[in-house]
């Protein structure tokens, strides 16, 4: 009996520890695609880059942390997740360039150079910029290099609703990677979380998430298209089409671009990417994945998915949900941050309320 015991046990831990601790059989995908756990734990995971050794770098909103996951075969879910810096800011904002991880805190972005081949005796940072606008509402700042090779930065309106002075507030900004050359690209934009940038026009689109206290269906939230410097996307005048009772009547003379794309109210659309993979089927190449990241202040919850937006010449002819079922009868156990399209195809899908990092793959 005790030879059976000590034969048994090793294989009754080996089971505890295989066991998957997030109910991925409650995902509903479209079929021939799979979701698995590409990293966990990665507590509070939000923004994520990928850096050129295949890191994937990930800040994160409360934490106060920045993490990278290394590929290790040794660990149980495939990766290994390393805390490269703690004790900031909001670092919610990450992005590589030219060797180097730039981290958005909530009042300046970081500089650490050559940080991959450094992991063990992370670098000290350097400063890229600082004196960002400092009010901690919508304070987390997401942060993507362009094609032009400018880092890009949404900076949000520190309120529900209101015009503040700093032209900085509710903005799309760029500088150059040293910082230099600041300016306002886009305006008009309360919150936005997430954007990127059409493969083959270049242009930037970005999500926007609609104000509160209008009631369970408006506004919406938003899915919008820049096609030139200096556009006005509305805030605070207008949300979408629909007028706010407070401001609309002080924009007489501004010209308003309205949204590509009107989501359901207070889905809290982040993270978005187009589709440049190909591992997918080819009706995804170039389509934009969305994370709604759910609803907090909606009598009945809403998002807490990805969905998936099919475009013709810059015109949205289809949207539709890729994954489901973080939210059921009003329980969340996920919501879902921010999408990255990796290298062989797969999509990796952050989790900030489960703390972790999700790889969705397809199979012929």
């Amino acid at each position: 009996m005790l030879r059976l015991l000590v034969i048994l046990i090793p294989f009754f831990i080996s089971s505890l520890c295989l066991a998957n601790p997030l109910p991925l059989n409650s995902l509903h995908l479209p079929e021939g695609f799979k979701i698995e756990i590409y990293a966990y734990p990665v507590k509070d995971a939000r923004e994520m880059t990928l850096a050129s050794k295949g890191i994937v770098f990930v800040g994160t909103r409360q934490e106060g942390k920045v993490y990278a996951i290394l590929p290790d075969k040794k660990q149980l879910y495939g990766t290994k997740v390393v805390t490269v810096a703690e004790n900031l800011t909001m670092p919610n904002g990450v992005a590589f360039h030219e060797g180097a991880l730039y981290v958005a805190e909530r009042d300046r972005i970081l500089k650490f150079v050559n940080i991959e081949s450094q992991l063990d005796h992370v670098p000290h940072p350097q400063i890229v910029i600082n004196r960002l606008p400092d009010k901690a509402n919508h304070g987390w700042r997401y942060i993507a290099f362009g094609p032009d090779k400018k880092l890009y930065m949404a900076i949000g309106a520190p309120c529900n609703v209101c015009l503040e002075q700093d032209p900085r507030f509710a903005s799309i900004v760029r500088m150059n990677s040293d910082g230099k050359d600041f300016e306002v690209y886009a305006r008009g934009i309360r919150n936005s979380v997430g954007f990127d940038w059409d493969p083959v026009s270049k242009d930037l689109w970005f999500t926007d998430n609609g104000r509160d206290w209008m009631g369970d269906n408006l506004p919406s939230d938003e899915l919008n298209h820049v096609t030139q410097k200096g556009m006005h996307f509305g805030f605070p005048y207008y949300h979408g089409k629909i007028p706010d009772p407070d401001y609309a009547g002080d924009s007489l003379s501004l010209h308003f671009t309205g949204p590509v794309l009107e989501l359901p109210a207070h889905v809290a659309a982040l993270g978005m990417a187009f589709y440049t993979g190909k591992m997918f089927p080819d009706s995804y190449k170039n389509q934009i994945f969305i994370a709604e990241h759910g609803s907090w202040n909606r009598t009945e919850k809403a998002g807490y998915q990805v969905i998936v937006v099919s475009l013709l010449k810059d015109k949205v002819v289809s949207v539709r949900p890729f994954i489901t079922g973080w939210e059921s009868e009003g329980k969340v156990w996920g919501r879902p941050v921010d999408l990255l399209v990796m290298p062989d195809g797969a999509l990796l899908v952050s989790d900030d309320h489960a703390g972790v990092i999700y790889r969705v793959s397809y199979v012929k």
